[in-house]
Formats: C-alpha cells, structure tokens, sequence
C-alpha cells in the first residue's frame, strides 16, 4: 500500500447520490472552469444495483431539475409524470378492500406546474455519467477521513482506492454522503432528539415491487371527477398514528414504492420493522395495499427507525457544506427534501462563485443563506408536530393539509421561482416574519387536536376545489402571474402578492375553523381574535411591501428575452413570396 498526492479542486464532492449529483452538475453549469471532484465506492453502473425508494418530486424539485440543471428532456424522457397528490382516509378502519371504501380528495386536473416521479437508482446513474462527461473527476473510493480546517485554508480528503491511499486538496467540501454524515460527526454539528424536532419521533418501512395489477388501485376511468391519472400521484393513505405512500417508478415494469411513516408512540419499531410484520400491518389496516403488493413480484425492504434529524450549520464560514439526507432529512409527506436540496444547492453555488471571485459580500451571503436554510428546515419539520394524534381524522388533516398547501404554494413556491432566497436583505424580512406565521399554525395545531379529541366532524377540505372559501380561491394555483408571463428572472415574481394573498386567506381559514369546531364563542375567543387580525395586518404590511416592490420593478420587463424580441419584432415586415 502507498499513498498519492494529487492536484487539487476548488469544490469535492462527497457521495454521488441525487443530492450530490445534482450540486455538481449546477456547479459545473454556473461557474465556467470550475474544477470539482465526486468521490463515492460506487461506480455508476453500480448505482442500479442500489435499492432506492420512488423520489416523488414536487413543483420546486421538478423546476431545480428541468430549468436549473437544463433536464427537461431527460425527465420526460426517462422518468414518470406526477399529476399532484391524492388523500385517502376509510369510511371505516375495519373495512379497507377497496378504493371505494375511502373517502378521497383526488386531484381533480392537471396541476399547472409539472412536478415528476424519478426513478432514484436510474436518475443518480445517469446524472453521474453526465457529470463525467462534462469534465468532472470520480474517485472511486471510500473516504477515509477528512481534515476540515479553518477559513480559506485548503481542506485535505483522504481516500481509500482499493490498496492505494490517496490525499486530495480542496478549497471548498460539500458532504453529500446520506447518513454517513462524514462531517456531521467531525464537528458535532448534528441533531437527532425528537426535543429538537417539535417532538417528531417516527420511522419508515417501505417495499419496492414490480408488476404490480394497478387496477387493484384504480382503472384510471373517471369521466366525471378528474382530467389527470390518479395513478401517477403521490397516494396518501391514512391511519391512526401513520400515513402511507404510492409512488410509482417505472412504466414498463409496473414498479411502485409503497412506504410508511409511523409514529414511535403508535406504532413501536417491533410491529414493523421486517418485511412480514410490514405486510401484516398492511393485511390488517389496509387490506387494498397488501393485495396490491401482493400482486406484484418483491423487490426489496427497508426499514429506517428514525427519520428525523437536522444541523446547526449547513453552510460553515469554514469553506464545508451539508446537503441532502447529510443536513437534515422529515418526513417525507410533502417532499419537502427535494425541496430543501433546491434551495441548498443553489445557495453553496452561489457562495462558492462568489468566494472563487473573491467578492466583497461572499461572507454575507454564506451567512444569510445558512440561516434561511436552516430556518426552511425548521420549519418544514414544524409542520410535522401532533401529526400523530391528527393523521386518522379525515375532517381534522384534511383541514391542515389546506392550511399547510396554503403556504407552500403561496409563500415557499413565488420565493423559490424568484429567487428571492438568494436576496440577503428579502431573507432578514423573511425570518422576522417567520415566528410570528409558526405561532398561529402551532396554535391551529393546538386547535385540531381539541377536536380530534372531541371527535368533531367539521367537514371535508380539498384543497383542490375553488368552492371551500370564496373569490375562486384554491392552495394550489400561484397568485401571481409569474406563469402566464414568465417572470422567472431573479426577483420578477411578485413574491408579495402571493404572500398578501396567503395571509389574507389564511385569514378567513381560520376563522371558519373557529366557527365550524367551537361556534360564536370560539370566534369571540380573545386568542382567536388576536389571531385572525394579526392575520390581516400581515395581508396589509405585506400590500404595503407590494407597492414599493411594484414601484421600483414598474420599467423593468417582466422577461427580458420576450422584451427584446418584441423590441426587434417592430422591423418585422412581410414579404410575400408570390
């Protein structure tokens, strides 16, 4: 055995699972002659040997994947489409045969932004061959240890290379490696008690099949109630104390994910943590998923006990990042992880250009998108707290899966298109505000575990339909007109209107709830009352943000190619050819 110097990079990159891939891809495509390396034991034709979970991705996944990384393409081309998520609650828990033994919010359309199902195992294989193409190094290896020094000194990689030890210098360390958590050990920066987590506490269980008789879900005819699959959703299914998942991953095999997150202090690891005690679970609380797993030919199983953890740090001032499953990692219910990887990878991009070029405000960037990145990790997991109790009452979650759909579409989505996560100044107003929206949906929180404990039906919420509230008004369509005009340059979607909407909403949501659980006196309520008018008074402050931001943008073009072309279009003149 003998070891070997090699030159150095600007950015190594440890593991080459979908996170890590991703981040090198987005560098190699931003900053011109960057030299970055990927190390990983697994060669990319091995990645397909890998057992990987359906990754259902959601809007901002999809939009990092097609329009950041320039993958519109090959997702189409390889991969499945997603046509938004349905929820599926039994009319009663004893009889679970059949879809139609459930009550169901279906997505009833097409949703106006795309959103994918990616097979994990083929989308990392490929992406990996991409990246090597593109003239990144892989060092097929494993890493050995990692000396993480302070500031700008070069940061030092050792790799074993089968009986070759090898020492790679860095300027900068992105650990992408999942659960090894390479340098989440080395600077004690991780946090994994339920205390730190709302008092989220829950494991995973999920089987990968193929062949599977789809019709036992569903034949795909419904005339009446959908123009979209229901097929190519995420599936949710609900029950005390868990939900499952349906992602499919392949259309010529069949190939589906089927999951579920369980709740410690429902569900203890002992009922679930083989393949058997998993499919009893499912024999004897949903029946229609074990026929359909049964239908089908068994891939393999998993079983993660515990789900939940997080960082202090994400981005270090000394030069080290974490990213993907390495940083934090939820429960996975509204994909927020895909989500969290978007905004983490393009913010390391952003600083690590700015750093190379040795900008005067690296530092204030690095400083501001650490703490949005880990506030957004916050506060997805907050929306985790008293699941437990809630996820079996229809009435109740369907409640809080329209209120929690209110602010991802209406906050996290117009920030993530805009780009306004890159915008020191918008993030400080960001994280002012934060506190004070968490303390209403904790008390919301509160609110619903009332009445799950009073066993109060409160009706149905879709959030899909526009006659739950009033004006026409569904979670899911952007309030801005970011779409239809294509403000998709940094800072031209109008944040603020989304915004202003979401409060104004979110208002008179809360409010029904008052009425509809607890009558005239939960309305009257002082708490209630201070609430909803700090509700209104956030839908004001931020109208009054519109109209500045309205006012300094009023000579900017809402997309600057359309502009440019339509300012040549003025010497178009036909010229007949007869």
């Amino acid at each position: 055995m003998h070891s070997t110097q090699l030159p150095e990079y600007d950015v190594i990159v440890l593991g080459t699972g979908f996170a890590g891939n991703c981040q090198v891809r987005h560098l190699l495509l931003k900053i011109p002659g960057i030299r970055v390396a990927l190390i990983d034991p697994c060669l990319e034709e091995d990645l397909e040997e890998n057992f990987k979970p359906g990754e259902s991705m959601i809007e901002i996944g999809t939009l990092f994947l097609c329009k950041e990384l320039g993958l519109y393409d090959y997702v189409v081309e390889n991969h499945l489409p997603r046509a938004g998520s349905n929820f599926h609650w039994p009319k009663d828990p004893t009889q679970t045969q059949t879809t139609d033994d459930h009550y169901h919010i279906w997505c009833n359309r097409q949703p106006e932004l795309d959103s994918t199902q990616i097979n994990s195992a083929r989308f990392e294989q490929d992406l990996l061959r991409m990246n090597k193409e593109m003239g990144a190094g892989f060092f097929k290896g494993r890493i050995v240890d990692v000396d993480l020094t302070p500031g700008d000194v070069l940061k030092t990689v050792y790799v074993q290379l089968g009986n070759e030890k090898i020492t790679l210098k860095t300027k900068h360390i992105i650990d992408s490696a999942g659960r090894q958590f390479i340098v989440g050990h080395k600077t004690n920066n991780l946090l994994f008690e339920p205390e730190n987590h709302d008092g989220v506490n829950a494991g995973s269980a999920w089987v990968y099949v193929k062949n599977v008789d789809r019709d036992l879900f569903h034949n795909g005819y419904d005339p009446y109630g959908a123009t979209c699959s229901h097929y190519y959703a995420t599936n949710h299914w609900f029950g005390y104390g868990h939900w499952l998942w349906i992602i499919p991953t392949d259309k010529y095999t069949q190939e589906i994910s089927i999951g579920v997150i369980h709740h410690h202090d429902v569900i203890p690891t002992s009922d679930i943590n083989t393949q058997e005690k998993f499919y009893a679970f499912l024999k004897a609380n949903h029946t229609n998923l074990y026929n359909l797993v049964c239908s089908g030919e068994n891939v393999k199983f998993y079983y993660l006990p515990s789900i939940t953890h997080t960082s202090k740090v994400m981005f270090s001032p000394d030069n080290w990042y974490v990213l993907g499953d390495a940083a934090c990692c939820f429960d996975i219910f509204y994909a927020s992880g895909t989500t969290m990887i978007s905004f983490s990878i393009e913010s390391i991009t952003e600083i690590i250009r700015a750093k190379l070029a040795g900008e005067v405000d690296a530092e204030e960037k690095r400083s501001a998108y650490n703490n949005f990145c880990v506030a957004y990790a916050r506060q997805a997991n907050h929306l985790m707290k008293h699941r437990a109790q809630q996820l079996g009452h229809a009435s109740v979650m369907s409640w809080r899966i329209y209120l929690e759909q209110m602010w991802i579409f209406g906050l996290t989505l117009p920030i993530y298109v805009g780009k306004w996560f890159l915008d020191p100044q918008y993030i400080r107003a960001y994280l002012n505000q934060a506190p004070s929206v968490q303390r209403v949906i904790s008390d919301v929180y509160e609110e619903l575990n009332k009445l799950v404990d009073k066993g109060v039906n409160i009706g149905l919420m879709d959030i899909y339909r526009a006659d739950q509230l009033f004006g026409d008004y569904t979670p899911v369509k952007p309030q801005d007109d970011y779409l239809e005009n294509a403000k998709f340059e940094p800072k031209h979607c109008n944040v603020f209107a989304s915004l202003k909407q979401t409060y104004f909403y979110t208002a008179i949501l809360y409010i029904l709830l008052q009425w509809k659980g607890f009558g005239f006196l939960g309305v009257l309520a002082p708490r209630h009352l201070y609430n909803f008018f700090s509700l209104l008074k956030g839908a004001l402050e931020t109208a009054a943000r519109e109209r500045v931001y309205l006012q300094q943008t009023k000579h900017i073009p809402t997309n600057t190619e359309v502009a440019k072309m339509r300012q040549e279009f003025k010497n178009y003149r036909y010229q007949s050819q007869f």
